[in-house]
């Protein structure tokens, strides 16, 4: 039995909850479920992340005190994971009083490594971030996400030497030690880690003051990098507690927008600190709309609560979990959602468990002992390697087989001719496999895979209505 500390990237409260945060979620809690299943020991850490510039702003907007404008974001997100489903067992805001303390502690502690200096260079709004020069003539000036202008700022802040653990993180990357996945993002980081300069870490309070005040400096408050990223061990109750039964992280969830500041910034953190870096930070991609990156300005962005309400929880799971390739882009439109619903999660599933079920109950089947098999090697590969759609995939081919298998063994003549003993023995090993199928279903579908277990191991009440009625 292992202790295993699993975390999602914490979302900026500035808006409402999207897709990219619905996949840090599902991704992170089918692991944690998984792990569980290996009977192990886990903790899923789920948050928000509450200061800065466009929190500030946009609470005055609102004509809202920021302090309850955060307090009720926050709670929007922590409304939306739990119906997602997941199992998370730590959640973290970083305008938490004990947050606040510990990250100012952590300051104390890079101290080292930060100097302050006056720098003069392009600043994104929308990122909160300066960039580099080469950035600024790559982008043409204009920020590619946010299609504002860069401006052109000059500040003195603080900031923290990237340069003094480059060898360091590009030895833990190439080694494997901090594993990136996929594979291409990996080589994507080396490159950007060779070009990487030292991160200013503060504002001027002239310029931001809802943040984390530095200590020993009243002219300066901390910005995102030392505020938000230290959530994932200030959570565990670092610096003031040992954390070495949970640190380092076995698996840390992020969207491809987000991956440099973990896999470089985070890792230098964690170095000026003296813990280990995280075992795994996987990478996942966008939802497309309809080929097309979600944008309100086009207008084509899809409210996750919506599709949510459509179906229910497990077949928004479903769809994000198979459809959606765990690293790479993946498209959403209505059509493909309501086709996957109803030809996969209906008919493969939903129709299999009611054929099962009604010809148990109908021939007085009873199960008696059912003992869950080995979990399979393809299938435990898959996941040890957070290749989930393609672990899903599996799975759902197990189903479709049994599926097959139904109509091959005919348990229905079995039953017309009165063979009993044969009858017995054919559902006996279909529904041991659905139910050894099943198991396999939990981290994804863990609803769906509690009422079949329920429905396939009880002799007496049948399904009162199919899993998935078809829409």
């Amino acid at each position: 039995m292992k202790n295993i500390y699993v975390t999602t990237a914490i979302p900026y409260v500035n808006g409402a909850p999207h897709i990219g945060h619905a996949m840090d979620y599902c991704l992170a809690d089918t692991y944690a479920r998984y792990q569980k299943m290996l009977n192990n020991n886990v903790r899923l850490q789920v948050g928000t992340d509450e200061h800065g510039n466009k929190i500030f702003a946009k609470a005055a907007e609102l004509n809202v005190p920021v302090e309850q404008y955060v307090k009720d974001n926050s709670e929007k997100f922590r409304q939306f994971i739990h119906k997602l489903g997941v199992s998370y067992t730590d959640f973290v805001r970083t305008t938490d009083v004990e947050h606040e303390r510990r990250v100012q502690e952590i300051w104390q502690k890079l101290t080292p490594y930060i100097y302050k200096n006056k720098y003069e260079g392009w600043y994104c709004d929308g990122c909160e971030r300066f960039v580099t020069d080469k950035e600024y003539e790559e982008n043409h000036g204009v920020c590619p996400d946010h299609q504002k202008a860069y401006q052109q700022l000059s500040e003195e802040n603080y900031y923290f030497k990237i340069a003094a653990f480059k060898d360091r993180i590009r030895e833990a990357i190439e080694s494997d030690t901090m594993k990136i996945l996929p594979a291409f993002r990996k080589k994507e980081i080396l490159r950007l880690l060779e070009d990487s300069p030292d991160v200013s870490v503060t504002r001027p309070t002239t310029q931001l003051t809802w943040g984390v005040p530095v200590p020993g400096d009243d002219t300066q408050v901390m910005y995102v990098w030392i505020d938000a990223l230290s959530n994932y061990i200030t959570v565990l109750g670092y610096p003031e507690r040992d954390i070495a039964d949970w640190w380092p992280a076995a698996a840390q969830f992020v969207g491809k927008d987000i991956l440099r500041f973990h896999a470089i910034i985070w890792p230098a953190m964690l170095l000026g600190l003296g813990l280990p870096l995280p075992r795994v930070i996987t990478t996942h991609g966008f939802i497309l709309a309809n080929g097309q990156k979600m944008s309100k300005s086009i207008g084509n962005v899809v409210d996750p609560v919506e599709v949510l309400e459509r179906h229910g929880v497990d077949a928004f799971r479903y769809y994000f979990l198979r459809h959606a390739d765990t690293f790479n882009d993946a498209d959403f439109t209505w059509d493909k959602y309501e086709e996957a619903y109803n030809n996969e999660l209906a008919n493969d599933l939903g129709n299999l468990v009611q054929r099962l079920a009604t010809l148990a109950r109908k021939n007085e089947f009873q199960l008696g002992e059912f003992r869950v098999a080995d979990l399979p090697a393809e299938y435990t590969n898959y996941m040890d390697n957070f290749e989930f759609s393609k672990a899903f995939d599996y799975v759902w081919e197990r189903v479709q087989a049994i599926n097959r298998r139904i109509d091959e063994e005919k348990p229905w003549a079995l039953a017309k001719s009165g063979d009993k003993t044969q009858l017995d023995k054919c559902l006996t090993g279909l529904v041991n496999e659905l139910l050894n199928t099943n198991e396999m279903l939990k981290p994804f579908i863990p609803e769906t895979a509690q009422k079949i277990a329920e429905i396939m191991t009880d002799p007496i009440t049948p399904p009162a209505t199919p899993l998935f009625p078809k829409a």
